[in-house]
């Protein structure tokens, strides 16, 4: 299992279209993936889980991944928040 902190930097945060990128790049990995803001933590291949989070810009999430593409998914993940979903 591994983590990742990533800085959200598209102007609507993980909402409706960005987080649909995100569910679906999330779910071309065999691992378990999850998101965590502050104390809560949700599936990341579930659009509900990933939208309760309310993340906006500037918010630091946790990404971790548990699985046989881990580290793929953590950087495939993280290039696609970094890029503000333009991947």
């Amino acid at each position: 299992m591994i983590s990742r902190n990533v800085n959200i930097v598209n102007s609507v945060g993980l909402h409706a279209r960005p987080a649909t990128f995100f569910i679906q790049k999330a779910n071309s990995y065999k691992s378990s993936i999850w998101v965590e803001n502050e104390d809560r933590r949700v599936n990341a291949k579930s659009l509900l889980g990933v939208l309760s989070l309310g993340i906006v810009k500037g918010m630091t999430i946790t990404l971790i991944a548990d699985g046989p593409d881990e580290a793929d998914a953590l950087a495939g993940l993280a290039d696609l928040i970094l890029s503000g979903f333009q991947d």
